[in-house]
């Protein structure tokens, strides 16, 4: 099913601010509790992981509730819409503290990031659940996945280079000023592109019109018996969890560790481009080469960039060149590594259909958003820990201990994690070659056939199976 370029490109719009909300979030929030309003770190850790694992336990229960949805504009768009307005609402009171003090701004800043988290969900779950519904042809699916993770790089990169030289401009060197006044300029964009997306977008893959409404109970039955999501949620996490590490401690590593706050822009930068160039290959080099291949390059980048960071902190701490290699080794890796997850969890809808015989894309791409959520509690619960248990003093030089601390969790911590993601996905993962195209031409025959049923008897997979020879 072809789609036509405004609205693939409208759906991609609506990841600029989608994720220039998240990255601000995920980039300057701890930064701006502890060292703007002078919360301790070992509260925000705490918070952190509880608000993470909260909405991790939201994020299939949200997706049930938009499988079970049934209106006129579709099942996504309403949700996408109204968890857009909600969310963009919440950030403006997230980076403001009413002039609250005390545990009376504890209690403030807890409540605001929670609710943050929620109302995220409500609507990135429908948001990326979207996606397999626009087409269900292949290669156009591969490159489609690519076009909103391109957007979202840009808005990450703008936001993580920029955002600090902008709040320093909006708030005249007032920097609690100026991340209200950022928070209110991003909330803005993120209404308008997710209008684009909204306006313009439509749900084509109209096989679940008739299917029934998903029970809590199916919905666990769709978790458990579909073994590749399972094991996508293994890799996926480890990876997210080393990403996420990286993402939290990279402000106060480049602050503290190699004294120059200065490279921080350099290496998210480079990042930033860098991820986007990897995401823009990504269509081209998984034709020509397998998608596993790709997927280990994923992983093999990072880890060849983070440890040259880590080399180069050593030998040469603030040496830009270095610094802005590692970066771009890291990241267009990482480029690799998302590309083929956003097309892992398309394949993993249909996977789940043909093993299963329901289609419930908000129930499997909510663990997309889940895996977020835990993996980002996880890196700012140990954000947090290292920087209490270290000694860490908020504008101030840092103890040597301190400082050792945060090398090892910015640099050896991510490549351990990465490495088992990359090993579990060698073992584990098999929705590649032979079995993907037995799961596609089986749902095509199906839907041709319009019988209403998935159930295939075994002369149909026989000559299925025959057409995937001839097409070797």
């Amino acid at each position: 099913m072809k789609i036509t370029s405004k609205e693939k490109y409208s759906f991609g719009i609506g990841a600029i601010g989608k994720d220039a909300v998240y990255n601000i979030v995920a980039v300057y929030f701890m930064f701006y509790l502890t060292d703007v309003l002078g919360i301790g770190a070992g509260f925000i850790g705490g918070l952190f992981f509880v608000a993470r694992i909260w909405d991790a336990v939201n994020d299939p229960i949200m997706g049930l509730i938009v499988d079970n949805t049934r209106t006129k504009w579709g099942k996504f768009r309403p949700w996408i819409l109204i968890g857009t307005l909600i969310n963009s609402i919440v950030l403006i009171f997230l980076f403001t503290d009413c002039g609250l003090t005390g545990k009376s701004l504890y209690v403030y800043v807890s409540v605001m990031y929670i609710l943050w988290g929620m109302t995220y969900t409500l609507m990135d779950v429908p948001y990326w659940s979207m996606l397999p519904n626009l087409t269900n042809d292949r290669r156009e699916r591969e490159q489609i996945s690519v076009i909103p993770r391109i957007f979202a790089a840009l808005a990450g990169l703008s936001i993580t280079s920029l955002g600090l030289k902008i709040v320093g401009i909006l708030g005249k060197g007032n920097q609690k000023s100026g991340f209200f006044l950022f928070a209110s300029i991003v909330s803005v964009i993120f209404i308008v592109t997710i209008s684009i997306t909204v306006k313009n977008s439509r749900e084509h893959n109209a096989s679940q019109v008739n299917q029934e409404k998903t029970t809590l109970k199916q919905m666990v039955h769709v978790l458990v018996q579909n073994d590749q999501l399972i094991a996508f949620l293994t890799f996926v996490l480890l990876f997210s969890i080393g990403q996420q590490i990286t993402g939290c401690i990279q402000l106060y590593y480049f602050k503290y560790v190699t004294g120059s706050e200065a490279l921080f822009t350099v290496f998210v930068s480079f990042s930033g481009i860098a991820t986007i160039c990897g995401l823009f290959v990504f269509p081209k080099i998984v034709a020509r080469l397998s998608r596993i291949k790709v997927h280990i390059l994923g992983c093999a980048l990072p880890i060849i960039g983070i440890l040259l960071l880590l080399i180069s902190g050593i030998i040469a701490p603030q040496n830009s060149f270095l610094v802005g290699l590692s970066g771009i080794l890291y990241s267009f890796g990482g480029g690799f590594f998302t590309g083929s997850q956003t097309v892992a969890l398309a394949d993993i809808v249909d996977y789940g259909e043909y093993k299963i015989g329901t289609r419930n894309e908000s129930v499997i791409f909510s663990m997309q958003t889940l895996l977020v959520k835990i993996s980002t509690a996880f890196g700012g619960l140990l954000t947090g820990l290292i920087l209490a248990t270290t000694g860490y003093v908020p504008n101030a030089v840092q103890s040597s201990y301190t400082i050792n601390g945060l090398r090892i969790v910015m640099t050896v911590v991510p490549v351990i994690f990465i490495l088992i993601s990359t090993i579990i996905y060698k073992r584990f993962y098999k929705l590649n070659g032979d079995l993907l195209s037995k799961v596609i031409l089986t749902l095509e025959e199906k839907r041709r056939n319009q019988s209403g049923t998935l159930t295939v008897d075994m002369g149909e997979i026989s000559d299925i199976e025959n057409r995937i020879e001839l097409t070797k």
